[in-house]
């Protein structure tokens, strides 16, 4: 079945086929995994040339070509570019599209990470870094500047999970000539297609739900037409790579991400509905919530949503800790999007605008494969424990 028959499938009948035909390689279910450098050259004249698929291993390889097809076919992307992490897929599109003397618009409820990233190494190239509110919509249009050159969005935000109207900012930067980012990690183009709402270049940390097992770093940038060939430009001369086992298994794991996401979602969603009853909870941050402020944006635009959510619990650093220290399913450990429950404390401490009026404390949940009410008990010592601290 080619490209175009399958896009008219279920989703998970196109997580199950996309990407491999086994009859490229004998009819095995599974692609090949390459381990490669060198490449060798039948002759001088396609050596000079380099004419043929594969020339040397960092352009690619048919393992990594195969996850390649498959994230583009659910993007809807004219090209997708695999990197080493999740980071790295926010960092290579903005070096490749901001100069010293450009404006950038980044979201303040980003990826902390993508914070430091630009209050050093762009603000050292001589970028302009600008944050702004997440719940700003149309109204970016008063912020862009005539060298504003890219406009980053991540919905909902990290952390907080701020719900972000996307079409609206994409359409006022698309008008000023601005590229249109997103950290699209969260929902995956499994319940959000970034493309199909005005983005440009849509970033996947995979090392979350494709991979699904907390054993793979890597990340995914997928680009429109528009916009891939200068993204290819820079990927290639950073030598930027992956390795075939890296890819087998993200690729592996997509197969099955559709299942995993869905129970994933189920139990974070009970679970949320379950802890705005609770003592000590001052506030849930899920945008599936009909209280959440996003919610409205939430449904208007989102299939359905991921398995992290936060709370806001009664106190401060000492009730975290007696939260987290109480636990026994959930670890503590960063990172989300893998089988197992996890917590951390968040600190908020980046943020120039967002999460900075909470009336307590905020706790991140990955709520995992687990049976939901066993998490649930879990969850309910921790509170126990917070309200005694």
């Amino acid at each position: 079945m080619d490209k175009q028959s399958r896009s008219k499938l279920g989703i998970n009948t196109r997580l199950a086929h996309g990407g491999y035909d086994p009859t490229d390689y004998h009819g095995f279910v599974n692609p090949p995994v390459v381990h490669a450098s060198t490449v060798l050259f039948p002759d001088a004249q396609t050596m000079a040339t380099g004419n043929q698929p594969y020339t040397y291993a960092t352009h690619g390889t048919p393992t990594t070509d195969a996850l390649c097809r498959a994230i583009d076919e659910l993007e809807g992307s004219a090209g997708t570019l695999l990197v080493p992490s999740g980071l790295l897929a926010v960092t290579l599109p903005l070096l490749a599209f901001l100069s010293p003397g450009d404006h950038l618009l980044m979201v303040d409820s980003c990826y902390g990470n993508t914070h430091y990233f630009c209050n050093t190494t762009l603000k050292r190239l001589g970028v302009e870094v600008e944050y702004y509110d997440p719940l700003i919509g149309a109204g970016i249009e008063k912020l862009i500047k005539p060298n504003t050159k890219v406009v980053f969005t991540e919905s909902p935000g990290s952390n907080t999970f701020e719900m972000q109207d996307i079409p609206a900012i994409a359409e006022k930067a698309h008008a000023a000539g601005a590229v249109v980012m997103m950290d699209n990690t969260w929902a995956t183009p499994i319940h959000f297609k970034a493309l199909d709402y005005g983005v440009d270049i849509s970033i996947h940390a995979v090392t979350k739900y494709p991979s699904g097992h907390a054993d793979i770093l890597m990340g995914t940038v997928s680009a429109n037409e528009k916009h891939f060939k200068t993204l290819e430009q820079t990927y290639t001369a950073l030598g930027l790579c992956v390795s075939g086992d890296d890819a087998y298994q993200v690729l592996r794991g997509l197969r099955t991400m559709g299942l995993r996401m869905e129970r994933h979602a189920e139990n974070a969603l009970a679970i949320a509905e379950w802890l705005e009853k609770q003592d000590g909870v001052l506030e849930v941050l899920h945008p599936a919530l009909p209280s959440h402020a996003g919610h409205e944006i939430y449904k208007r635009d989102f299939t359905g949503g991921g398995g992290v959510f936060s709370i806001v619990i009664e106190g401060g650093k000492a009730q975290a800790h007696a939260f987290l220290d109480a636990l026994e399913i959930f670890g503590l450990g960063y990172s989300w999007g893998g089988f197992a429950s996890l917590a951390v404390h968040v600190r908020l401490n980046d943020r120039q605008i967002t999460g900075k009026n909470y009336a307590g404390t905020v706790i991140r949940l990955q709520i995992g494969l687990e049976d939901k009410e066993d998490l649930i008990a879990d969850i309910a010592k921790g509170l126990a424990a917070a309200r005694a601290a």
